[in-house]
């Protein structure tokens, strides 16, 4: 259960595993990829817990990982709505055309869309190749939808400074919501980025008030 996933909401938080992305400062190690020895939740004992707490809980958070990764996702969330339950989902926007499909089929209630860079550092944050057009055509997408939503960033020295925030802004002109999340050097994909330093408040304080203006807010998650 979170009170703080999805805003306003008492919510359930799902992580669904698998990722396209090698970050190596990801906080989420186990979640990028899929291991068989894993113990996975099952959709049935997803939606039997859901079922006991209508009532209680308002709606279900989607992350992970990369959730849209996951074919029958669609067919997911279609069981959970049926359960009168809003939907919020984490994505890192490299899968415009699901992305496009579950907004068009009404399926999403709340989208959280991480950038982690400006465009032209994607190769090298996220190591692998991709079409980038899938960003600036899932922001855009986000934007024009009418849903609430919201763009967030993990942000750490080692990528981040005043110029990439205000490239990052760029891409979100006028936001409605933008968040800097600061880097946790605790467990990483890549154990190198444990001794990775962390911003300190004052330094995000700094950021944030680059963010501020470009965005109509920006806020600070540690």
């Amino acid at each position: 259960m979170t009170l703080l996933d999805y805003p306003g909401k008492i919510a359930a938080t799902i992580f669904l595993a698998g990722c396209n992305f090698r970050c190596g400062f990801c906080h989420n190690p186990d979640l990028v990829q899929q291991k068989e020895d894993k113990n996975y939740i099952t959709v049935k004992e997803v939606l039997d817990f859901l079922i006991k707490r209508r009532g209680l809980l308002e709606a279900v958070c989607i992350s992970g990982g990369e959730p849209l990764l996951n074919q029958d996702l669609p067919d997911f969330f279609k069981k959970i709505k049926a359960l009168g339950y809003l939907i919020k989902l984490d994505t890192n926007g490299s899968n415009f055309a699901v992305l496009n499909d579950i907004i068009n089929n009404k399926l999403v209630d709340y989208i959280a869309m991480d950038i982690k860079c400006s465009l032209d550092k994607y190769p090298e944050i996220t190591r692998i190749k991709f079409n980038l057009n899938n960003i600036t055509e899932s922001i855009k997408l986000i934007r024009q939808s009418g849903l609430p939503h919201e763009f967030r960033t993990t942000i750490l020295p080692k990528y981040h400074n005043n110029l990439e925030i205000e490239k990052i802004c760029q891409l979100i002109p006028q936001a409605e919501a933008y968040y800097l999340q600061n880097f946790r050097n605790k467990t990483t994909f890549d154990s190198d980025f444990n001794k990775e330093l962390v911003f300190s408040e004052q330094e995000l304080l700094e950021l944030k008030a680059i963010a501020d203006q470009w965005v109509k807010k920006c806020a600070i998650r540690f």
